[in-house]
């Protein structure tokens, strides 16, 4: 026989290729074992989804990947996890390192991949191209999707492969993804591990039709489905779809049908599955099988095959050995990884303030402009440098954006930097996280703060936690747009001021911007920085105007800016109701009360410094905001002051906020539901009573 027959007849598995096959699925099986009974013995804490009987997936697809290629993966990730390194890792040295790091993390060591920070559910390589595991199910779906997007834009000629179960199949994400990629023709082989069982429910109960592979045709991309306890269809499968996504022929669905050898976690009993079910599955052995095989087509002798698992037996105790005499994390190192670190710097607080006190009233090199033209200014001059930073959103391009903010920026950088999307909040923001975890500056525009919470998993979940569960290893500098409030009269959904709900979680930053100068200065700043930073307009702000500097400057975050300066009593507040605040104060003037007001400009991080120095200075406070006020960023920031300036309070804090009410259509409704320029005059009155 020609070598070109035996190849065609042994598919292209050399015996090298085969003995490293091999050997990765045994490698995962025992890995699992091992972790099942580490659980056991409680020496692994916390949720663990285990892999075993699923080998054939992971091995098989991630075998066609180049080294630059990258995968996103699930909860039940370690068999991606190990496959993509392994496929890497050139020398047994480095196999053992991977298979070591592995195991630390799962054991919380410091030692792990991600420090013992994201621990199973959450274990990710980032240096291999693995973008990390989500215990969301179809989280990660968004994230490969913005992942292709960077891959596209950047023409690396990368592919991206995305793995998630058949319970996320039912998800919007998946949908929503699908739809973007075949729309853009990104460069995604999206795998569904179809195990038949969501954790206990039979897929037949939770899918409406039961091949997922079929749901491609809807979004008119190939679905192929691919018997999963088989490496060979797998591999060939998944060939034939990066082959297709390398040519820009865009993404694939493949549905691999699997087995999963345990339970959904290691407490699950297995009772809504049979023993007889069990036991066919197992007949169908994915590594015995490829073993057989490999031996029948004489690429491997039977020894050789014992001789595998006996090597990996070793390799996974020493493994575990150094797992477990790793030191666990330093407490005094929680914090560590939240943020991604300022690159500000003397000079930058020096100038905005110089800056700051020229545009108050207008001085030498400084122009008035609307704030809508400021985000404008923003976003152009940043695109003009970073040819990285691209926006995207809902009628961002053509239309202008629904107040205007982008308007001019798709005739100026085209349809490949000023992208329209699909209304898909979450895959919107998802993909942007991807984008930005593979080197882009997404500012992606959620059109009113009130669609947030639809995005609200893969913003606060994916792009804020990421960083820090990966042990540091990620940055995510995204930019989400958005805008809130109320002076419009469009009612409950598109009037609300739902800041409070960003500033609650961990490693976002939360922007608010009163003035064209604060939100050209602090825009800029947010492309430029290295972390997800929710950055929230307000409708009624748009065509109000201001000074700018002629020169290019950004506005550091956790710099407040006291508008006024008073010396009776201090009011915190941002966004639109720094303008009432200044009305009132204006208007108490003529009574003889002096009001000092802080503009807040960024709620996280938050200035303690000036509001501190306003307080022993007062010592009475008034917090204003636009939010409902049961639960608003005032209750915080009267703990914080409360908590830190006891001593130099004269009287309790006091916070006027909106009714707890949703925001009614009706003007006169709406108008007796946000505080006014009277009422926060009577509050402050009251305080100094």
């Amino acid at each position: 026989m020609s070598k070109k027959a035996t190849e065609s007849r042994n598919h292209g598995i050399s015996k090298e290729r085969g003995l490293d096959l091999l050997r990765q699925m045994w490698e995962i099986r025992m890995f699992e074992d091992k972790v099942y009974d580490l659980l056991g013995r409680d020496l692994i804490k916390g949720a663990s989804h285990l892999y075993a009987g699923e080998e054939a997936v992971a091995v098989g697809a991630i075998s066609v990947l180049d080294d630059e290629d990258l995968i996103t993966s699930t909860h039940r990730g370690h068999g991606h996890c190990h496959a993509r390194g392994a496929s890497i890792a050139g020398t047994e040295e480095a196999k053992q390192e991977h298979y070591r790091k592995m195991m630390a993390e799962l054991c919380g060591r410091a030692t792990g991949y991600c420090g013992g920070r994201g621990g199973s559910m959450h274990i990710a390589d980032v240096q291999h191209g693995n973008l990390g595991a989500t215990g969301i199910v179809g989280g990660n779906i968004p994230v490969a999707t913005g992942a292709g997007l960077a891959q596209q834009m950047k023409k690396t000629g990368q592919v991206v492969l995305c793995f998630f179960g058949d319970g996320a199949s039912n998800t919007g994400n998946f949908h929503e993804s699908l739809n973007m990629a075949a729309l853009w023709s990104l460069p995604v082989v999206y795998i569904v591990e179809n195990n038949l069982y969501g954790m206990s429910v039979p897929i037949e109960k939770a899918t409406a039709k039961l091949d997922i592979a079929d749901r491609a045709c809807a979004y008119g991309i190939p679905g192929e489905l691919v018997n999963g306890m088989d490496l060979l269809a797998v591999r060939e499968a998944v060939q034939r779809a990066v082959e297709r996504a390398r040519k820009g022929e865009g993404p694939s669905l493949i549905e691999c049908q699997t087995y999963r050898w345990y339970g959904h976690s290691r407490s699950d009993p297995r009772k809504y599955r049979t023993k007889e079910e069990e036991a066919e599955w197992k007949a169908r052995d994915p590594i015995t099988n490829f073993a057989a095989w490999l031996v029948e087509n004489s690429i491997l002798t039977e020894a050789e095959v014992d001789a595998v698992e006996e090597m990996v037996e070793e390799a996974i105790e020493d493994a575990t050995t150094f797992a477990l005499e790793s030191p666990t994390p330093d407490p005094e190192e929680l914090e560590k990884f939240v943020y991604a670190p300022f690159r500000w710097t003397e000079e930058d607080y020096a100038r905005e303030r110089r800056l700051r006190a020229l545009c108050r009233d207008g001085g030498p090199g400084t122009r008035k402009i609307l704030y809508r033209q400021a985000l404008q200014e923003a976003a152009r001059e940043e695109m003009q440098r970073d040819s990285n930073v691209f926006i995207m959103g809902e009628d961002v391009g053509l239309y202008g954006g629904a107040y205007g903010a982008t308007k001019g920026l798709f005739d100026e950088f085209g349809p490949e930097r000023v992208r329209d999307t699909p209304i898909s909040e979450a895959t919107i923001a998802g993909s942007a996280v991807g984008a930005a975890m593979c080197g882009m500056r997404p500012i992606a525009e959620i059109m009113y703060v009130d669609f947030t919470p639809l995005a609200m998993d893969q913003i606060a979940n994916q792009g804020a936690k990421n960083r820090y569960m990966f042990g540091g290893k990620t940055t995510v500098p995204v930019v989400i747009r958005s805008e809130g409030g109320a002076g419009r009269s469009i009612a409950a959904h598109h009037s609300q001021s739902l800041e409070a709900l960003w500033t609650h979680f961990p490693g976002i930053y939360v922007v608010m911007p009163s003035t064209p100068f604060d939100a050209k200065g602090l825009l800029k700043a947010a492309i430029r920085d290295d972390n997800p930073v929710m950055f929230i307009e307000h409708k009624m702000l748009y065509g109000i105007e201001g000074y700018v500097p002629e020169e290019d400057y950004i506005i550091p975050y956790g710099v407040a800016d006291v508008k006024r300066e008073g010396s009776d009593v201090t009011v915190v507040t941002y966004s639109r109701m720094v303008h009432r605040s200044l009305e009132a104060a204006e208007k108490l003037a003529d009574d003889g009360i002096s009001v000092e007001v802080i503009d807040l400009r960024t709620l996280k991080p938050l200035d303690m410094e000036t509001i501190s120095a306003s307080v022993k200075k007062t010592g009475r406070v008034i917090g204003v905001t636009e939010a409902y006020k049961t639960g608003s960023f005032l209750s915080e920031l009267a703990t914080r002051i409360q908590e830190e300036l006891f001593d130099w309070l004269d009287a309790p804090v006091l916070r006027v906020a909106a009714a707890d009410v949703p925001v009614p259509m009706s003007e006169p409704l709406e108008d007796a539901a946000i505080p006014g320029v009277d009422v926060i005059a009577q509050a402050i009155r009251n305080v100094l009573r």
